[in-house]
């Protein structure tokens, strides 16, 4: 006889053999399960499973009747698959395996196969069956995954029950010997269904079972564990998949169909089988759990990668591991307290997050820029540390969080990590109302939460065209934030980008250029598209509510991003165009405006003119050094809290030395060759005693890792770097060989350097924004030095992962450059960091 028939449907109008009823003597089922489908009591996992047990029954007596009518002895009849698991839907398939000994006639088998199949069709219930031999399903299995997976959830339901159990324990041995082979094959498989599919969490007429983070997800992962390889995170899984299956039941029963797609016109009507408020209600309740399944399946594919690597095997999954690795069991270093094992971002042994509330933001830019996954073991633990960030948060922290907005695509998954933990919702409270939101247009490709962290992904891609690339990574994770409130999203928006700009320490003025922002997201594309460009009230009212041209520049960056990240259909060439018009008309409306965001020459204060007198009268670089900690606030001490030890949070360093050619470039590699970042930096030119001119530069530097150096070793590395014996090009690129695994994975958009014209009567003001890397200040300087300028002062700032650095420079006569000269030195300096 044939090894194995497989069938989704009978015949048309098929009947069972012998022309006897389909519901005699059998006829009290279909009764009983039309009952127990209307019965409102029993709903969810208790209804699913009666109805596995009503249909087991019906089965089994299906079997025993017609196979002791028949004669036959060593059969056993098996649920595999869904039903095996007992997970019934009111339209599920059944999915049964006939077990027999080999000894049977295969006529006589083939007639019982009949009596056991054609009364399923007649119900009009869809069915998958084969008719094997314990050896022929062993086979099969071994040629198909498929078959294999259906037999890890087979359930005997009557017969013989040795046959059962011989197929079961060769099905699970088979699979754990098998599983190093077999896993890559099945995440391939997962990954092709979740690319024709899509993601569950995002679409707003979802698969519930084939879709990425769908109920075959959740199934994968069973498979898994069963491989005792690796195993899901435990934490809602179960709850997620239960939750999944109800809206499964609820939609067959609403639709009288055997689908797995909520269609929109069938939403309405499941949530109110399912109890709740409306059809928004159901989808986020969906996508939540959809979430769940996904972040479970990304940690545990992960695992198994680990694993495979482990036992030097070669497995093919395809994006287990995301970036590159260090050697097997290498720590590689990221951060202070974070680094790279086994292709993710860690803690460091060190680490203390009940000490170290910033460690939680730190790992998570760390390992957004480095591009790898963030352990979820590493975000438990900071999350179990349970010590909050003070209100408003220390600049670290803001630091942190603009780095890891910065990252572009490598930001995703480190957000979605962190926010599966329980981890955003800390830090961000308003973030919870738009979490999981559906958003009904259909031009929107996601759900509100994650438009917003898609937006920031756009604007990294912009951040070389504005002054402040923190303040629009910021107002481009908080523009529709106000959508989790009634009303005008931007109106309510607003207030709460302002409360959320302070709590992380955004002084006022930077408070409200993100809150003008959030406000008006919407008015360069709703006015170019809506409004008649030549009329100057149009101009003028954009004007008005924009206020500034470093407003307008970072709210067209947004528009941008905005769009991009809605959707294909959001954004054109001919949009950008009209959006492009109307802010160079309302640019040269606030020509006018005074711009008061770039810094003249300054000052020098007390400690600097000090420090240039020493500087002066020793012939030497002073370097002077100052620790500075973050104060306890009120939400960190108490009669009950006493203020614990403040770590500090950086230095302020001071370096005095006689003005000669490289020092910038000298002073700065020291600092990169001593693993310190520099956060700010001012660089002034003084005559404190008309004997010469001497350099004062004032940084804010912090350790990437480990402690602080002593001010006399970078005082003597500073002396042989400007005697010229110590090679810092050669030091640096040493280091940049050693930490080659760990270079960031970050694409970047490329450096931009222009001439601000206009912006100072006596010099030439050069503007550089890059991505901040390891001496990149070193190279600026150098590559100035080699055009043959003076660096008069200039004003280094460190934002988030983005370098925004202006230099004041003149010509060897002291006077400003001439245009054609001014664009030849900022074109070299672009060239010099590419």
């Amino acid at each position: 006889m044939t090894d194995s028939v497989e069938d989704t449907a009978g015949p048309a109008g098929a009947q069972s053999p012998g022309n006897e009823p389909a519901t005699a003597p059998e006829g009290g089922y279909p009764a009983a399960r039309l009952r127990l489908l209307q019965d409102e009591t029993s709903i969810g996992p208790d209804r699913r499973a009666a109805l596995a047990r009503l249909t087991d029954d019906w089965l089994a007596g299906l079997l025993t009747r017609h196979g002791t009518a028949a004669g036959l002895s060593g059969t056993a009849l098996v649920a595999v698959g869904g039903y095996g698991r007992g997970e019934l839907s009111p339209r599920s398939d059944l999915d049964l395996l006939l077990l027999h000994d080999g000894r049977a006639d295969a006529g006589a088998l083939a007639a019982l196969a009949d009596r056991l199949w054609y009364p399923v069709w007649d119900l009009g219930l869809a069915l998958d069956h084969s008719v094997r031999t314990p050896a022929q399903a062993r086979k099969a299995a071994r040629e198909d995954l498929k078959v294999q997976l259906g037999l890890l959830d087979a359930r005997h339901l009557a017969g013989d029950p040795e046959l059962t159990a011989t197929v079961r324990t060769a099905a699970y041995a088979d699979w754990r010997e098998s599983a190093p082979k077999r896993l890559p094959e099945l995440h391939d498989l997962c990954q092709e269904r979740a690319e024709r599919q899509g993601e569950l969490q995002y679409l707003l007429e979802p698969d519930l079972k084939e879709a990425r983070g769908g109920l075959r997800d959740a199934t994968a992962l069973r498979a898994v564990a069963a491989s005792w390889l690796a195993d899901a995170p435990r934490g809602g899984l179960e709850a997620a998949r239960t939750r999944l299956l109800d809206a499964r039941d609820a939609l067959h029963l609403t639709t009288g169909r055997a689908t797995d797609r909520l269609s929109l016109q069938d939403q309405d009507q499941v949530a109110t089988a399912l109890g709740m408020l409306d059809a928004d209600a159901l989808l986020r309740q969906t996508y939540e759990s959809a979430r769940t399944i996904s972040y479970a399946a990304d940690v545990t594919w992960r695992e198994v990668g680990r694993v495979l690597r482990a036992r030097s095997l070669k497995p093919t999954l395809r994006g287990l591991l995301h970036g590159r690795t260090a050697g097997k069991g290498e720590r590689s270093p990221l951060a202070e307290g974070v680094v790279e094992l086994d292709g993710e971002a860690v803690l460091a042994r060190t680490a203390r997050p009940e000490r170290d509330p910033v460690l939680v933001l730190r790992a998570a830019a760390a390992a957004a820029q480095a591009g790898l996954p963030l352990a979820t073991h590493s975000i438990r633990r900071c999350a179990t540390a349970n010590r909050p960030l003070p209100v408003p948060w220390p600049a670290e922290a803001r630091e942190q969080l603009v780095t890891l907005l910065g990252a572009g695509t490598h930001t995703v998954p480190v957000w979605e990590a962190l926010e599966a933990e329980g981890i955003i919702p800390r830090l961000l409270p308003d973030w919870e109302r738009v979490r999981c939101r559906p958003q009904r247009n259909p031009v929107h490709t996601w759900t509100v939460d994650r438009h917003l962290v898609e937006t920031a992904v756009r604007a990294s891609a912009l951040t070389r065209r504005v002054h402040r690339p923190d303040l629009l990574l910021i107002a481009a994770l908080l523009h529709d934030i106000g959508k989790g409130w009634p009303g005008d999203h931007s109106v309510a928006g607003e207030t709460i980008a302002r409360d959320v700009a302070a709590r992380l320490g955004f002084g006022a003025r930077d408070t409200t250029v993100i809150a003008t922002l959030v406000r008006h997201h919407l008015l360069l594309i709703e006015t170019a598209t809506r409004r008649d460009l030549d009329d100057p009230a149009t101009v003028g009212a954009v004007a008005e509510a924009v206020g500034s041209t470093r407003t307008l520049e970072l709210l067209h960056a947004l528009t941008e991003a905005d769009a991009l990240a809605t959707g294909p259909a959001a954004w054109s060439a001919w949009r950008g165009g009209l959006v492009a018009d109307l802010v160079k008309r309302v640019a040269a409306r606030l020509a006018g405006a005074p711009d008061t965001e770039l810094r003249g020459t300054g000052e020098p204060t007390a400690e600097q003119e000090r420090l240039a007198i020493e500087a002066r009268r020793t012939g030497g670089p002073v370097l002077a050094l100052h620790t500075r900690a973050e104060p306890p606030t009120e939400a960190d001490s108490g009669p009950e809290n006493p203020a614990p030890a403040q770590e500090p949070v950086g230095v302020e360093l001071l370096i005095a030395v006689a003005d000669q050619p490289g020092v910038l470039p000298a002073a700065a590699g020291v600092l990169a060759l001593h693993r310190l970042t520099v956060r700010a930096a001012d660089l002034l030119l003084l005559d404190p005693i008309d004997e010469g001119p001497v350099l004062v530069l004032s940084w804010r530097v912090a350790a990437e890792y480990g402690s602080l150096p002593q001010a006399d070793r970078l005082r003597a590395d500073l002396l042989r770097a400007l005697d010229g014996t110590l090679d810092i090009p050669a030091r640096l690129a040493e280091r940049e060989r050693a930490y080659a695994r760990r270079s960031r994975a970050v694409l970047a958009p490329p450096p931009r350097v222009t001439v601000a014209t206009g912006s100072s009567d006596t010099a030439t003001v050069i503007e550089v924004r890059a991505q901040d890397a390891h001496g990149l200040l070193h190279r600026i300087g150098r590559a100035l030095e080699a055009a043959g300028v003076t660096v008069r002062s200039a004003h280094i700032s460190t934002l988030g992962a983005n370098a925004v650095d202006a230099f004041y420079v003149t010509g060897p006569d002291g006077a400003p450059l001439a245009d054609a000269a001014a664009h030849e030195v900022a074109a070299a300096v672009e060239r010099a960091l590419r």
